[in-house]
């Protein structure tokens, strides 16, 4: 049990969610074949929003609306410059960008500290459970019905956010795109791990080193790739962990397409996350099924 929490799980300092949580409710999501079922366990993810004490106010709000905030200050410091002089303008216009850029770096920082701490939680089933549950398949039909599988789980996320979103008198919209951003990142890393299992090339090492490795495949797009380079997700500034940072603030970006107005954003959300989870799935997949049959 950990220290400070009597249900043994370990808060995060930053947004109050329960790491174990997020990974467990997104593997339910991933492996449920029944529409309904995974409508009702997606429909979770704001009520997990609402539990989180000061979730993402301060952090994926901040970054969401970063760009905005940064040329909103560089807009009103170039429009003192130019009544003063075009090195003045220039030099607001700078500063807008430069506090942009800044709050979008601790954004990344933050999101991949979360995504760290949540995936060695992350269930993974082994390649006989999986022949166990999908009996009569092939290796590539198997990989081809997880990534359908996790693309129909990204939807739902997608479309239960949404959805909440458009009701009035519910918490706030940065919370829930906080934990929809990680839910999302837990269900294709989840299916990451799975494909690497189906095609015979399991990451080496302990769990927890499994996941590492599988959050580096996440962020390079392809499988995992036997190197050290995969162990400097840890270190703050190293290329892989600045490369994660990178394409958690574009998952997040994306991931407010989902709070667009009058249920919109629950068809905009379902639709950009099934896409981008099947994409996602096919170019591990490919990458994996080449190097299979390379030997």
């Amino acid at each position: 049990m950990t220290a400070g929490n009597p249900n043994g799980h370990r808060r995060d300092a930053e947004t109050g969610l329960v790491p174990g949580q997020v990974a467990e409710l997104a593997a339910e999501i991933s492996e449920t074949q029944s529409s309904s079922l995974r409508r009702r366990l997606a429909s979770r993810i704001p009520e997990l929003a609402s539990r989180s004490r000061e979730a993402s106010v301060r952090g994926v709000q901040a970054g969401s609306q970063v760009s905005v905030r940064g040329l909103r200050a560089g807009g009103q410091k170039s429009a003192r410059g130019l009544r003063s002089g075009g090195q003045a303008a220039l030099t607001g216009i700078q500063s807008g960008g430069l506090y942009a850029g800044r709050r979008l770096q601790r954004l990344g920082q933050r999101l991949s500290g979360q995504v760290l701490q949540i995936a060695p939680k992350i269930p993974v089933r082994s390649i006989a459970t999986l022949r166990e549950q999908y009996p009569h398949l092939g290796t590539e039909d198997l990989a081809n019905a997880l990534i359908e599988t996790a693309a129909r789980a990204s939807a739902g996320i997608g479309a239960a956010v949404g959805a909440a979103a458009a009701v009035p008198f519910i918490p706030t919209a940065s919370v829930e795109l906080g934990v929809e951003t990680l839910s999302l990142v837990a269900v294709e890393l989840k299916l990451i791990a799975e494909l690497h299992e189906v095609y015979g090339m399991p990451a080496p090492g302990t769990s927890a080193q499994r996941m590492l490795a599988y959050v580096a495949s996440w962020a390079d797009r392809r499988g995992v790739r036997i190197t050290s380079g995969g162990l400097a997700l840890a270190a703050m500034g190293s290329p892989m962990r600045r490369k994660l940072e990178r394409r958690l603030i574009t998952k997040a970006g994306k991931s407010t397409l989902s709070l667009a107005p009058f249920l919109t954003g629950a068809a905009a959300g379902a639709l950009l996350n099934h896409r981008e989870t099947r994409k996602l799935g096919h170019q591990v997949r490919d990458d994996l099924s080449k190097r299979a049959a390379a030997g």
